[in-house]
């Protein structure tokens, strides 16, 4: 089969859709096929990522992350950061698997996704082992991956349901603009949020769960088993990331993980007219305002280059002015402790913006508010936290002498 035939029958499948709700046998190999993916790519990614693990434990080098004393950083012990490896591979494995069981066209666009992802994950993964590529490269290397998938599976952004921008998005360039601006802007708002052990691949996780509730609700078979898989693969990479950070995610990962989320959201969208386009917006809302929210604070608040790496994301403000005073800082095992204690309050605000957006998926008017809710709030709690003033939800006991310990790291947020 030629390269031709292969591009044919992926949009064949690609705009494909069921003329009634799926009952019967009709329905039975292609969600079974759907299940069968999800549980190839755990198990293939669990052990690939466990392999890594002991790969870079045995034989440390230039896999491992071992700058502890970077601004970002809120870990003790050196881990090796290319859990996309291991995601991306569990991904190709297990649909190879799939294959045997269902020659479909779902499988064949799963292999041409994780080919059109390749220069986002690869940029990642060269600078997770050479530390050198800025993060320029890594964008415009996930926005050609964006122009791939524009070209080869149809991946467009063609709505938004957000007055004005529709006009821009009527034109071709317009479309192709925006959609790579999405699609890279996705990919470092992951890369933004993965500070803490389990965050940054819970936050996925939840996302695609909310993606695959969607495609079930309309019946798209193609975006479900995709959206299925990329749970599986995940969740294989979380059980070793979390809570005992064994392995990082990593900017190979962080990149495909935004690459991958944000094309499935496009995908969504165009094989279904019903799901209002604001759906994807506020799936992803969590990391797109922490980026948009971190940007702002570092130009026009602290007047310095919005891309330079800082210790005050609001993740990063939970773990030191909330948890580190419960639990303390004497050891790393402590450290590694509080870390994992503090993702669980992230994860409940990413809930909170995935739940909504899958209540009112084909509701325009209430996800837009929902999006304006959510970043009202995010600027009031970040707001709070760093005066000092947090929920009482938010907080945990702390002990004599460690609240004037964390109100000393208080001066590198006066201009927050």
């Amino acid at each position: 089969m030629g390269a031709r035939p292969i591009v044919s029958t992926l949009r064949v499948e690609l705009y494909r859709r069921p003329d009634r709700a799926p009952d019967g046998a009709s329905w039975a190999r292609p969600y079974t096929a759907a299940v069968l993916s999800f549980l190839a790519t755990f198990v293939s990614s669990a052990l690939v990522t466990l392999w890594l693990v002991y790969v870079c434990r045995r034989w440390p080098g230039a896999a491992m992350d071992d700058k502890l004393d970077d601004p970002q950083k809120v870990h003790r012990v050196p881990a090796p950061r290319i859990g996309g490896i291991g995601i991306v591979m569990g991904l190709l494995i297990g649909t190879a698997l799939v294959w045997g069981f269902a020659h479909t066209g779902s499988v064949l666009m799963m292999m041409l996704m994780l080919a059109c992802a390749m220069p986002a994950f690869m940029s990642g993964v060269i600078h997770d082992f050479t530390d050198r590529l800025q993060p320029r490269g890594r964008l415009l290397a996930t926005a050609v991956s964006a122009v791939l998938a524009y070209a080869v599976l149809d991946a467009q952004v063609t709505r938004s349901d957000i007055p004005g921008l529709d006009l821009i998005l009527a034109t071709g360039l317009g479309s192709l603009l925006i959609t790579a601006l999405a699609v890279a802007g996705i990919a470092n708002a992951i890369n933004i949020i993965d500070g803490l052990n389990g965050l940054a691949a819970m936050c996925v996780l939840i996302m695609l769960a909310g993606v695959a509730y969607v495609a079930g609700e309309v019946g798209d078979e193609l975006v479900l088993g995709m959206a299925l898989a990329g749970i599986g693969a995940v969740l294989g990479f979380f059980i070793w990331n979390y809570p005992s950070g064994l392995i990082f995610l990593g900017d190979g990962g962080a990149y495909f993980l935004g690459f991958y989320v944000a094309e499935l959201c496009i995908l969504l969208l165009a094989r279904n007219p019903g799901v209002s386009g604001l759906f994807a917006l506020l799936v992803c809302i969590y990391p797109i305002v922490e980026t948009v929210f971190s940007a702002w604070r570092r130009f026009w608040l602290r007047s310095r280059p919005a891309t330079l790496p800082d210790g005050i994301h609001l993740h990063t403000l939970v773990y030191r002015r909330l948890v580190r005073w419960a639990v303390g800082e004497q050891d790393a095992k402590a450290v590694v402790r509080a870390n994992s204690m503090s993702s669980p309050y992230l994860w409940l605000l990413c809930s909170a913006s995935v739940a909504p957006a899958m209540l009112f998926w084909d509701n325009p008017p209430m996800l837009g508010a929902m999006i304006v809710l959510f970043a009202v709030s995010y600027v009031i709690l970040y707001r709070q936290i760093v005066r000092f003033r947090s929920p009482r939800w938010l907080r945990r006991s702390a002990r004599p002498g460690d609240a004037d310990r964390s109100r000393g790291d208080a001066g590198d947020n006066r201009d927050s």
